[in-house]
């Protein structure tokens, strides 16, 4: 048995994850271009967050005005 489990001795693909300041030099350009569609989708997922919150403190403002 060599020692290697099947995703090392077949080059399983890497997860998309990535973590912010990781090292870039040993990602192809497709594993950059899936973190790059990732990253997109989380900023958009953010900015509608903080508009959510937004518009809530905004109704909860109006409430609460004396």
């Amino acid at each position: 048995m060599s020692g290697f489990t099947d995703d090392e001795a077949f080059g399983a693909r890497r997860s998309a994850a990535h973590e912010v300041g990781q090292k870039l030099d040993d990602l192809s350009v497709e594993d950059l271009a899936e973190r790059i569609a990732l990253l997109r989708r989380e900023i958009e997922r953010l900015e509608e967050a903080c508009a959510a919150k937004q518009a809530a403190r905004m109704r909860a403002g109006s409430i609460f005005k004396v």
